[in-house]
Protein backbone atom coordinates (compact mmCIF):
# COMPACT_ATOMS: atom_id res chain seq x y z
CA UNK A 1 0.00 0.00 0.00
CA UNK A 2 3.04 2.39 0.84
CA UNK A 3 5.09 2.07 -2.00
CA UNK A 4 5.70 5.35 -3.00
CA UNK A 5 5.56 7.18 0.49
CA UNK A 6 6.90 10.84 0.33
CA UNK A 7 8.29 11.95 3.22
CA UNK A 8 7.90 15.44 4.72
CA UNK A 9 10.83 16.24 7.10
CA UNK A 10 12.12 18.65 9.45
CA UNK A 11 15.33 20.21 10.99
CA UNK A 12 15.93 18.45 14.29
CA UNK A 13 17.79 21.98 16.03
CA UNK A 14 15.60 24.77 14.65
CA UNK A 15 12.30 22.41 13.73
CA UNK A 16 11.46 24.09 10.32
CA UNK A 17 10.45 22.04 6.77
CA UNK A 18 13.63 21.06 4.86
CA UNK A 19 11.25 20.65 1.47
CA UNK A 20 11.81 22.34 -1.16
CA UNK A 21 8.53 22.97 -3.55
CA UNK A 22 10.74 23.74 -6.49
CA UNK A 23 13.42 21.73 -6.98
CA UNK A 24 11.52 18.55 -7.83
CA UNK A 25 13.23 14.95 -7.43
CA UNK A 26 10.88 11.70 -8.54
CA UNK A 27 7.82 14.35 -9.45
CA UNK A 28 8.16 14.85 -5.42
CA UNK A 29 9.34 17.95 -3.30
CA UNK A 30 12.95 17.34 -2.82
CA UNK A 31 14.43 17.87 1.15
CA UNK A 32 17.05 20.47 0.33
CA UNK A 33 20.22 20.47 2.56
CA UNK A 34 23.72 22.25 2.57
CA UNK A 35 26.32 19.34 2.10
CA UNK A 36 29.85 19.73 2.57
CA UNK A 37 32.49 16.92 1.45
CA UNK A 38 36.53 17.33 1.73
CA UNK A 39 36.71 20.05 -1.31
CA UNK A 40 34.12 22.01 -1.00
CA UNK A 41 30.21 22.85 0.11
CA UNK A 42 27.22 23.05 -1.90
CA UNK A 43 23.43 22.13 -2.02
CA UNK A 44 21.73 18.40 -2.19
CA UNK A 45 18.16 18.13 -2.90
CA UNK A 46 17.19 14.61 -1.62
CA UNK A 47 14.08 12.53 -3.14
CA UNK A 48 11.52 12.56 -0.32
CA UNK A 49 9.89 9.47 -1.53
CA UNK A 50 11.28 6.60 0.67
CA UNK A 51 13.71 3.78 -0.72
CA UNK A 52 14.73 6.28 -3.63
CA UNK A 53 18.09 6.87 -3.96
CA UNK A 54 17.88 9.90 -6.22
CA UNK A 55 19.20 13.29 -5.85
CA UNK A 56 20.17 16.74 -7.40
CA UNK A 57 23.66 18.45 -5.87
CA UNK A 58 25.58 21.33 -7.60
CA UNK A 59 28.98 19.75 -5.89
CA UNK A 60 30.98 16.55 -7.53
CA UNK A 61 30.55 13.34 -5.29
CA UNK A 62 32.24 10.54 -5.46
CA UNK A 63 30.75 7.28 -4.32
CA UNK A 64 31.87 5.49 -0.76
CA UNK A 65 33.06 9.34 0.56
CA UNK A 66 31.30 10.35 3.65
CA UNK A 67 29.43 14.20 3.92
CA UNK A 68 28.25 16.51 6.11
CA UNK A 69 24.59 17.93 6.13
CA UNK A 70 23.68 21.25 7.57
CA UNK A 71 20.38 22.78 7.29
CA UNK A 72 19.97 25.52 5.35
CA UNK A 73 17.66 27.89 7.99
CA UNK A 74 19.82 27.64 11.22
CA UNK A 75 22.92 26.02 9.47
CA UNK A 76 23.33 23.48 11.86
CA UNK A 77 24.61 20.24 11.18
CA UNK A 78 22.80 17.38 11.18
CA UNK A 79 24.15 14.43 12.81
CA UNK A 80 23.48 11.20 15.15
CA UNK A 81 25.73 9.46 17.22
CA UNK A 82 25.13 6.01 15.57
CA UNK A 83 27.05 4.37 12.87
CA UNK A 84 25.81 3.13 10.00
CA UNK A 85 25.58 -0.87 10.32
CA UNK A 86 27.11 -1.80 7.12
CA UNK A 87 29.34 0.80 6.74
CA UNK A 88 30.22 2.69 10.19
CA UNK A 89 29.28 5.96 8.55
CA UNK A 90 27.97 8.41 10.52
CA UNK A 91 23.69 8.44 10.32
CA UNK A 92 21.80 11.56 9.77
CA UNK A 93 18.01 11.83 11.05
CA UNK A 94 15.62 14.07 10.53
CA UNK A 95 12.23 14.71 11.83
CA UNK A 96 9.20 13.65 9.94
CA UNK A 97 6.23 15.58 10.35
CA UNK A 98 3.78 12.38 10.72
CA UNK A 99 6.35 11.93 13.42
CA UNK A 100 9.05 10.04 14.39
CA UNK A 101 12.38 9.92 12.66
CA UNK A 102 14.04 8.58 9.30
CA UNK A 103 17.72 7.74 9.16
CA UNK A 104 19.64 7.57 6.47
CA UNK A 105 23.62 7.19 5.98
CA UNK A 106 26.49 9.74 5.52
CA UNK A 107 28.53 7.92 3.02
CA UNK A 108 27.52 8.02 -0.95
CA UNK A 109 26.35 5.35 -2.11
CA UNK A 110 25.67 3.51 0.92
CA UNK A 111 21.85 2.73 0.71
CA UNK A 112 21.45 2.06 4.75
CA UNK A 113 18.24 4.00 5.68
CA UNK A 114 15.30 2.78 8.39
CA UNK A 115 12.15 4.61 10.24
CA UNK A 116 11.57 4.82 14.06
CA UNK A 117 8.24 5.86 14.75
CA UNK A 118 7.14 5.90 18.09
CA UNK A 119 3.23 6.57 17.64
CA UNK A 120 2.67 4.47 14.78
CA UNK A 121 -1.14 4.34 14.93
CA UNK A 122 -1.17 8.19 14.60
CA UNK A 123 1.60 8.07 12.05
CA UNK A 124 0.07 5.54 9.91
CA UNK A 125 -3.19 7.53 9.72
CA UNK A 126 -1.54 10.44 8.96
CA UNK A 127 0.23 8.59 5.91
CA UNK A 128 -3.34 6.72 4.98
CA UNK A 129 -4.55 10.51 4.81
CA UNK A 130 -1.73 12.00 2.70
CA UNK A 131 -1.10 9.15 0.33
CA UNK A 132 -4.58 7.48 -0.25
CA UNK A 133 -5.46 7.16 -4.27
CA UNK A 134 -8.77 6.27 -5.53
CA UNK A 135 -9.26 4.95 -8.67
CA UNK A 136 -11.91 6.62 -10.57
CA UNK A 137 -13.95 4.07 -12.88
CA UNK A 138 -13.34 4.36 -16.49
CA UNK A 139 -15.89 7.29 -18.01
CA UNK A 140 -17.39 5.66 -21.67
CA UNK A 141 -19.06 8.20 -23.93
CA UNK A 142 -22.57 8.03 -24.92
CA UNK A 143 -24.26 8.06 -27.93
CA UNK A 144 -25.80 10.80 -29.45
CA UNK A 145 -29.18 10.65 -31.21
CA UNK A 146 -30.43 12.40 -34.37
CA UNK A 147 -33.07 14.95 -34.65
CA UNK A 148 -35.44 12.42 -35.64
CA UNK A 149 -34.33 10.19 -32.64
CA UNK A 150 -32.57 7.63 -34.13
CA UNK A 151 -28.95 6.81 -33.40
CA UNK A 152 -26.31 8.21 -35.65
CA UNK A 153 -24.23 5.91 -36.96
CA UNK A 154 -21.00 7.76 -37.10
CA UNK A 155 -20.91 7.82 -33.26
CA UNK A 156 -22.00 4.25 -32.96
CA UNK A 157 -18.53 3.35 -31.20
CA UNK A 158 -17.86 3.40 -27.54
CA UNK A 159 -15.23 6.64 -26.88
CA UNK A 160 -13.04 5.29 -23.74
CA UNK A 161 -11.75 7.70 -21.20
CA UNK A 162 -9.01 6.32 -19.01
CA UNK A 163 -9.66 9.17 -16.00
CA UNK A 164 -7.10 10.15 -13.14
CA UNK A 165 -6.48 7.83 -10.41
CA UNK A 166 -6.96 4.85 -12.93
CA UNK A 167 -4.89 1.92 -12.27
CA UNK A 168 -2.92 0.63 -15.39
CA UNK A 169 -2.80 -3.04 -16.32
CA UNK A 170 0.21 -2.78 -17.52
CA UNK A 171 1.66 -5.58 -20.37
CA UNK A 172 5.29 -6.61 -21.46
CA UNK A 173 4.61 -6.07 -25.27
CA UNK A 174 6.64 -8.92 -26.15
CA UNK A 175 6.36 -11.95 -23.76
CA UNK A 176 2.74 -10.58 -22.58
CA UNK A 177 4.06 -10.66 -18.76
CA UNK A 178 2.24 -8.36 -16.42
CA UNK A 179 4.51 -5.41 -15.60
CA UNK A 180 3.04 -4.72 -12.06
CA UNK A 181 4.13 -6.30 -9.35
CA UNK A 182 2.42 -5.84 -5.63
CA UNK A 183 1.22 -1.81 -6.16
CA UNK A 184 4.54 -1.02 -8.38
CA UNK A 185 4.74 -0.74 -12.51
CA UNK A 186 8.62 -2.38 -12.58
CA UNK A 187 10.88 -1.90 -15.10
CA UNK A 188 14.14 -3.23 -15.43
CA UNK A 189 16.58 -0.34 -16.97
CA UNK A 190 20.22 0.24 -18.20
CA UNK A 191 22.08 2.67 -18.16
CA UNK A 192 24.50 4.54 -20.99
CA UNK A 193 27.85 2.76 -18.60
CA UNK A 194 25.83 -0.53 -18.62
CA UNK A 195 24.82 0.39 -14.89
CA UNK A 196 21.32 -1.41 -13.99
CA UNK A 197 18.82 -2.02 -11.92
CA UNK A 198 15.23 -0.95 -11.67
CA UNK A 199 13.00 1.67 -12.13
CA UNK A 200 9.19 1.32 -10.16
CA UNK A 201 6.42 3.61 -11.49
CA UNK A 202 3.46 4.22 -10.03
CA UNK A 203 0.45 2.36 -12.12
CA UNK A 204 -2.13 4.99 -11.45
CA UNK A 205 -2.85 7.83 -14.01
CA UNK A 206 -1.32 11.14 -13.68
CA UNK A 207 0.42 10.11 -10.54
CA UNK A 208 3.54 10.49 -10.77
CA UNK A 209 5.94 9.23 -8.23
CA UNK A 210 8.60 6.69 -9.09
CA UNK A 211 11.84 5.18 -7.53
CA UNK A 212 14.19 3.16 -8.55
CA UNK A 213 17.34 1.10 -7.30
CA UNK A 214 19.93 3.02 -8.82
CA UNK A 215 20.92 6.94 -9.30
CA UNK A 216 18.97 8.46 -12.25
CA UNK A 217 19.87 12.11 -12.67
CA UNK A 218 16.82 14.32 -13.45
CA UNK A 219 16.57 15.53 -16.55
CA UNK A 220 18.94 12.95 -18.67
CA UNK A 221 17.59 10.12 -20.30
CA UNK A 222 17.70 6.99 -18.52
CA UNK A 223 18.81 4.51 -21.02
CA UNK A 224 17.96 1.30 -22.01
CA UNK A 225 14.53 0.24 -20.27
CA UNK A 226 13.19 -3.44 -20.83
CA UNK A 227 10.90 -5.92 -19.37
CA UNK A 228 11.90 -7.50 -15.90
CA UNK A 229 10.65 -11.27 -17.50
CA UNK A 230 12.24 -11.48 -20.56
CA UNK A 231 14.68 -9.08 -20.73
CA UNK A 232 13.32 -7.39 -24.25
CA UNK A 233 13.92 -3.74 -24.44
CA UNK A 234 11.32 -1.59 -24.66
CA UNK A 235 12.24 1.67 -26.28
CA UNK A 236 10.73 2.44 -29.61
CA UNK A 237 13.04 3.81 -32.70
CA UNK A 238 10.28 5.09 -34.58
CA UNK A 239 8.47 7.34 -31.28
CA UNK A 240 9.93 10.16 -29.75
CA UNK A 241 8.62 12.43 -27.10
CA UNK A 242 6.20 15.18 -27.79
CA UNK A 243 7.11 17.12 -25.30
CA UNK A 244 11.24 17.03 -24.97
CA UNK A 245 11.68 14.78 -28.13
CA UNK A 246 13.55 12.34 -25.80
CA UNK A 247 13.33 8.40 -26.78
CA UNK A 248 10.40 6.68 -25.76
CA UNK A 249 9.60 3.25 -24.40
CA UNK A 250 6.47 1.10 -24.97
CA UNK A 251 4.45 -0.90 -22.55
CA UNK A 252 0.80 -2.58 -23.61
CA UNK A 253 -2.52 -1.96 -21.05
CA UNK A 254 -5.31 -3.25 -21.39
CA UNK A 255 -8.27 -1.09 -22.74
CA UNK A 256 -11.48 -1.99 -23.61
CA UNK A 257 -11.26 -5.81 -23.44
CA UNK A 258 -8.50 -5.21 -25.71
CA UNK A 259 -4.29 -4.21 -25.44
CA UNK A 260 -3.01 -0.81 -26.97
CA UNK A 261 0.27 0.45 -26.81
CA UNK A 262 1.02 3.13 -24.41
CA UNK A 263 4.33 4.94 -24.85
CA UNK A 264 6.48 6.82 -21.72
CA UNK A 265 9.43 9.15 -22.22
CA UNK A 266 12.25 7.83 -20.93
CA UNK A 267 13.97 11.13 -19.71
CA UNK A 268 13.65 11.38 -16.09
CA UNK A 269 11.59 14.21 -14.99
CA UNK A 270 9.20 14.35 -18.10
CA UNK A 271 5.50 13.75 -17.71
CA UNK A 272 4.53 12.97 -21.59
CA UNK A 273 2.90 9.60 -22.41
CA UNK A 274 0.94 9.12 -25.42
CA UNK A 275 -1.02 6.68 -27.23
CA UNK A 276 -0.33 4.87 -30.84
CA UNK A 277 -2.63 6.77 -33.92
CA UNK A 278 -4.97 4.33 -34.12
CA UNK A 279 -5.95 4.50 -30.45
CA UNK A 280 -6.06 7.89 -29.74
CA UNK A 281 -9.41 8.62 -32.07
CA UNK A 282 -11.24 5.82 -29.62
CA UNK A 283 -9.44 6.60 -26.60
CA UNK A 284 -9.17 9.55 -24.31
CA UNK A 285 -6.03 10.27 -21.22
CA UNK A 286 -7.88 12.49 -18.68
CA UNK A 287 -5.48 15.73 -18.20
CA UNK A 288 -3.12 14.40 -20.72
CA UNK A 289 -2.02 17.90 -21.91
CA UNK A 290 -0.62 18.33 -17.66
CA UNK A 291 1.69 15.54 -18.88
Amino acid sequence: MYDFISINVKCPHCNKLLMDSERLVDHKPGIRLTIENAKKKGTIVLSSIYGSYNYLCDIELTVGETVKLFCPHCKKEISDQTKCNLCNAPMVSFLMDIGGIVNICSRIGCKNHFVEIVDLSSALKKLDKEHKIIEFPNRRGTIAPSEDGEKIDEINEMHETIKTGAFLRAYCPHCKKTLVEGNILKLRIVKENNESGFLMLNPYLNVYTSKSTILLPEGKSIGDMKCFHCDASLMVKDKSCEKCGSPTAKISISVLTRMIDFYICSKKGCRWHGLNDNDINNIELEDRENW
